[in-house]
């Protein structure tokens, strides 16, 4: 049994070493291309529209983890961008990262991929400009972020290597760790425990999986192997979705951060919407 866990984990890491070192050097290699002035430019107008696309897609050329949004939160906000723009932003930039959704797409589907990508931009969207509309842009600090250094994108074959070898020194680690505890599930949890207690349609299952995720801090390079083995074991998706974005969108250690430049009510609402915003995917994904 042990013989198998070390193969399976060894073939899954094998196969995410090769999807992580490819699609990570094509992404770095094509953000040279996308012109970050006029991105912070369109962030800061008054079009609503424009301003939404704009958040979204610099969430998509932004790093994986959840705690560094912050200190970008911060130098929007001082640069005046809308409030609702920058709330936009900050859900999103988590759960939406172009490397992440194709490993998810390589290794639970495309319709997967597509279905996740869709259902979080719409949430984010949603969320961020309702807490706009119910005032909760009084409830931030005032608060000067030190150390901060703006994207510089420039077309560059030396550029994108070296932003792939960084990528790999932050992210590669909780790949092997995701493609590691995969394995030990899949050789040493029964199927049948699994999809007895996590495969059915139970509605209940998706809200518990949300909250439950928020502790836990599972980044999502970590969740996409577990989650490739807890489907195939007979775990429903919805439930698993739901772990993924709660435990992406709102990690302790963002929470920790966001106390500094947020009041209390806003946290709350912030880790409220979190948990609203997994749940619903959840949903989402038992009717598709």
């Amino acid at each position: 049994m042990l013989l198998e866990v070390f193969q399976n984990f060894l073939s899954l890491a094998i196969e995410l070493t090769v999807l992580f070192l490819a699609i990570s050097f094509l992404i770095s290699f094509l953000q040279g291309l996308i012109p970050y002035e006029n991105i912070k430019k369109y962030l800061s107008g008054e079009n609503t529209t424009i301003g939404v696309i704009a958040a979204l897609v610099f969430a998509f050329i932004t790093p994986f983890c959840s705690c560094s949004t912050v200190p970008i939160v911060v130098n929007l906000l001082n640069n005046k961008v809308r409030f609702g723009i920058v709330m936009v932003f900050l859900f999103s930039s988590p759960v939406l990262d172009p490397t992440i959704i194709t490993l998810m797409s390589a290794l639970l589907g495309i319709k997967v991929a597509v279905s996740y990508t869709i259902i979080t931009s719409i949430l984010s969207v949603i969320i961020g400009l309702t807490l706009e509309k119910l005032g909760y842009e009084s409830a931030v600090k005032k608060v000067i972020v030190t150390g901060y250094k703006e994207m510089q994108t420039k077309f560059s074959f030396k550029n994108a290597l070296k932003e792939t070898l960084n990528l790999m020194k932050s992210v590669y680690p909780y790949l092997l760790i995701g493609a590691g505890i995969g394995s030990f599930i899949q050789g040493y949890v029964p199927t049948e425990w699994i999809s007895s207690f996590f495969g059915g349609e139970q509605w209940w299952l998706v809200p518990i999986a949300a909250l439950i995720g928020i502790p836990l801090y599972i980044r999502l390079s970590t969740m996409i192997p577990i989650s490739q083995i807890l489907i195939t074991k007979g775990m429903a998706i919805a439930p698993v979705m739901a772990l993924m974005i709660s435990s992406a969108g709102a990690s302790l250690p963002e929470i920790t951060l966001l106390y500094s430049i947020f009041q209390r009510r806003l946290i709350i609402a912030f880790v409220v919407s979190v948990i609203v915003m997994a749940t619903l995917s959840g949903f989402l994904f038992y009717i598709i």
